[in-house]
């Protein structure tokens, strides 16, 4: 990160000629100019809730419980859990995905075989196909989308403590 206050104040130093008459000054303020500042570590701690979201892209498999707490989005193969309980989800239209998912909001635009809970949405794009179950307040399917499996918009037991939770009817 630059520190723009710091970059300023060099530029001013480097700018004024120490003393006036000195041959040195004249020949060590052209070298100075062409200095680039340089990026400085910043000290302050970088926000976990950062607007990009992480991607996992379309040549790459992941096996086993993907879990954070930022948003995401998968455009490559993922089997086993997904659990991002106070973020979202997308899976991309090249993602395939083979798990059961846990998230505030889930998109799915490409194919997924797995139980979906979604704290506050799940939406199926038209180019999604989803074989498994839906647990959420609000559910979207648009016109051209592929489901296979049950909805259940009211849970009465709020979010599972396991994505386990989620097979009490089986697909």
């Amino acid at each position: 990160m630059f520190d723009m206050d710091q970059i300023k104040k060099n530029v001013v130093k480097w700018s004024k000629p120490e003393t006036e008459g000195n041959d040195m000054n004249e020949s060590t303020s052209k070298a100075q100019a062409s200095i680039t500042p340089t990026r400085i570590q910043s000290t302050t701690p970088v926000s976990n809730n950062t607007s990009v979201p992480a991607t996992i892209g379309s040549s790459i498999y992941f096996k086993g419980e993907l879990s954070g707490e930022e948003d995401f989005i998968i455009q490559g193969k993922v089997d086993g859990e997904i659990k991002l309980h106070k973020n979202n989800l997308t899976i991309g239209v090249d993602g395939v995905i083979n798990a059961n998912i846990t998230a505030n909001i889930i998109i799915v635009e490409g194919q997924l075989n797995g139980d979906l809970f979604g704290s506050e949405n799940v939406i199926i794009r038209k180019t999604g196909n989803v074989l498994g179950n839906i647990i959420s307040p609000r559910v979207t399917l648009e016109d051209g989308a592929k489901f296979k499996g049950s909805i259940e918009m009211d849970p009465k037991d709020g979010i599972p403590k396991k994505n386990n939770d989620l097979n009490k009817t089986n697909h």
